[in-house]
């Protein structure tokens, strides 16, 4: 939007756009908001507020799926609208925000963006971040969340008697109280053993000294999900990876990565703990592209 609008809404989109330069918004929103707004005073033509209600938005939006847009694509173009009105409503233009009374349309569920093999290497193998007050702790935490794509309540439920280190291998309570046993390989029991020494300190100085939990806080008690999602996420961000990744996000990369490395379908259920073997199977749909990748590269009819 380079030159100022002649129409109510118009000369409203350049001062709303000229505020979300000056509040250093990303370029990215700045040009999506422009071409989305832009297609919207074109819609309403010469307009003012007061003539535009939830219904004539509903039909502008209508005008976007009859022209081809996707579901996602008419979701971010009532994403800008509402924040359009919310910055009118600052201004003092408008008392209402229309936007909000249209239902945000239903987007498609999408599987879950699991960090690559190199992407997570690369968490594992560098140094924990220096603001992280409990080092080894956290290193345990991601190692065997990664290493044994064990969920967050089996992590925070280990108990110290509960690892067998001559067998390598965890008792775990999955769901239902079901108990499984995992392996662990070489890089959690490292982090594992270079931790317990420094819990043993925690719960030194502490009343907890008879603590059973692997994973302790420094007050002595037993760590808890939230916690675990907190520093998760916090190591993540540090990492460059994105801010969506939780406990989760490891056990799915658990699955998929094995999967690529050509693991039976069947083990990986038993490990993962499934009941159903069609759970596992969705992490099949989570490899179909490097098996089309996989594909393309190698079969000698994929390419002409």
């Amino acid at each position: 939007m380079n030159k100022p609008g002649t129409t109510t809404v118009e000369k409203a989109i350049t001062r709303f756009i000229r505020s979300l330069h000056e509040r250093n918004a990303s370029p990215h929103t700045i040009k999506a908001y422009c071409t989305d707004l832009e297609q919207f005073s074109a819609y309403v033509g010469p307009q003012g507020w007061r003539d535009i209600d939830h219904v004539l938005i509903r039909g502008y939006l209508s005008s976007l799926y009859e022209r081809g847009l996707s579901k996602t694509s008419v979701a971010r173009a009532l994403a800008a609208l509402r924040s359009l009105y919310r910055w009118l409503a600052q201004e003092g233009v408008v008392d209402q925000n229309p936007a909000k009374l249209v239902a945000t349309p239903k987007l498609p569920k999408k599987l879950p963006r699991v960090p690559t093999i190199e992407e997570v290497n690369t968490v594992l193998d560098s140094q924990m971040d220096e603001s992280s007050a409990f080092a080894e702790r956290d290193r345990a935490i991601l190692e065997l969340l990664y290493g044994c794509g064990i969920r967050n309540s089996e992590l925070v439920g280990i108990n110290l008697d509960d690892i067998r280190w001559s067998n390598e291998i965890i008792l775990v309570r999955g769901k239902g109280k079901k108990e499984r046993y995992v392996p662990f390989g070489e890089s959690a029991a490292e982090a594992v053993k270079a931790y317990l020494p420094r819990r043993q300190q925690v719960l030194g100085q502490t009343k907890h000294a008879t603590e059973r939990a692997l994973l302790v806080n420094f007050r002595g008690g037993r760590l808890t999900t939230r916690s675990v999602g907190r520093i998760v996420k916090q190591i993540a961000v540090s990492k460059g990876l994105s801010p969506d990744v939780h406990p989760h996000t490891l056990r799915h990369a658990f699955g998929t990565h094995m999967l690529e490395e050509g693991a039976d379908l069947r083990a990986i259920q038993e490990l993962l703990g499934h009941e159903r073997l069609a759970t596992t199977q969705r992490y099949t749909q989570l490899t179909v592209k490097h098996v089309m990748d996989v594909y393309d590269r190698t079969h000698p009819h994929a390419k002409k």
